[in-house]
């Protein structure tokens, strides 16, 4: 009992020791210590933002990464498929006595001409969608005449 009477007392002393301790700090050191914790908050939550942004970084660097490598291997499949087809068309030119090398090269040239039409259509398609875009935003110059009128108005 003589030990609960000893912590006891002990505790009073610690809570009046606080509290005396918390009279004792005036306003300008709350404030200082308010300031303190608030730029260690703002530290601390900067370094977290940090750490997020490279971690997002180094995810999305991977995934260029694996998105490059997949387009060169695509890229290797598309050659060699148009290789393929241009044999391909070769071998019609082959029942039309040409040589060998001369039924390749029609082969070839076919596919290509093919490409260069399909791509010339898409290139011209294109071309004129955009020249129907009107490229000056019309809300934005809308919201700046706006503007410009209730300027004049004000003064």
């Amino acid at each position: 009992m003589a030990a609960t009477k000893t912590s006891l007392t002990r505790a009073d002393e610690m809570s009046n020791g606080l509290e005396t301790h918390a009279d004792n700090e005036s306003l300008p050191n709350l404030f200082s210590r308010l300031g303190d914790d608030v730029m260690q908050l703002f530290n601390s939550q900067l370094a977290l933002f940090k750490v997020e942004i490279k971690e997002e970084a180094n995810t999305y660097a991977r995934g260029i990464t694996m998105i490059a490598i997949g387009a060169v291997i695509a890229t290797v499949g598309f050659v060699l498929l148009n290789v393929a087809i241009a044999f391909a068309v070769s071998t019609l030119f082959a029942q039309a006595n040409f040589s060998q090398p001369a039924s390749y090269a029609l082969g070839f040239v076919v596919t290509g001409g093919f490409y260069l039409v399909v791509g010339a259509i898409v290139v011209m398609l294109m071309k004129s969608r955009l020249g129907k875009q009107d490229l000056v935003p019309q809300k934005t110059v809308q919201e700046l005449r706006k503007d410009k009128q209730w300027l004049k108005n004000e003064l």
